[in-house]
């Protein structure tokens, strides 16, 4: 793929476009974040899987645009609240949610559970299609950790000051940008897509 066309990527998140970009810089691939692009409008997140959420945005940017776009939906999951709060991540404590009130309301779900029984996932799934609105591709990865009672660190976002992975004993909020790349969900999602948007060669199918 020696002339990558750009990518649109369908979330006004500042932050988490970041992270993409950084992640798909190494291959030269050029990522545009929807903001860009004032005729595009807001994708209602009305699926009822991460799958249906992610696949929606890519197809609507994709149409709008006439690029190429990834349509990404990512949430975590606690099991002991059957797998909420899932899609509704971002949403999680009301239409006026910030991270600050999903992680209050989080905390206040889980003040009876112990320790032990605070274990979570986030979920990364991403969605690729081509600028007629087909998804070509899709892939989901996720990571396993637990919720803590009280924040640490300030890197990352959403839920990440109170998501602990065990194995390196710190939250996603205290790992360093460069750890967080290579393990988070979001990274392990990419890194499954990279190889097949670069080895079908779809770009050159246009």
């Amino acid at each position: 793929m020696s002339s990558t066309p750009e990518i649109v990527l369908a979330s006004r998140n500042a932050k988490k476009a970041a992270e993409i970009d950084v992640l798909l810089q190494p291959y030269g691939i050029h990522v545009r974040p929807v903001s860009d692009f004032p005729n595009a409008t807001e994708v209602v997140e009305d699926g009822t899987s991460f799958s249906e959420n992610a696949a929606k945005k890519a197809r609507q940017t994709a149409k709008e645009t006439g690029l190429w776009a990834i349509g990404e939906d990512s949430g975590i999951c606690v099991d002991a609240l059957k797998g909420a709060p899932g899609i509704y991540s971002a949403r999680f404590s009301g239409p006026d949610a910030t991270d600050e009130k999903n992680n209050q309301f989080l905390q206040e779900q889980l003040q009876d559970v112990p320790s032990a029984k605070r274990t979570a996932h986030y979920v990364c799934h991403v969605a690729l299609a081509d600028p007629s609105g087909e998804v070509r591709l899709h892939v989901e990865r996720t990571c396993n950790g637990v919720i803590i009672r009280e924040p640490r660190g300030e890197n990352g976002f959403g839920y990440d000051p109170y998501f602990l992975i065990r194995e390196y004993g710190k939250t996603f909020g205290e790992l360093s940008p460069v750890v967080k790349k290579a393990i988070s969900h979001r990274a392990r999602a990419f890194g499954e897509l990279i190889p097949k948007l670069l080895g079908e060669n779809l770009f050159s199918q246009e």
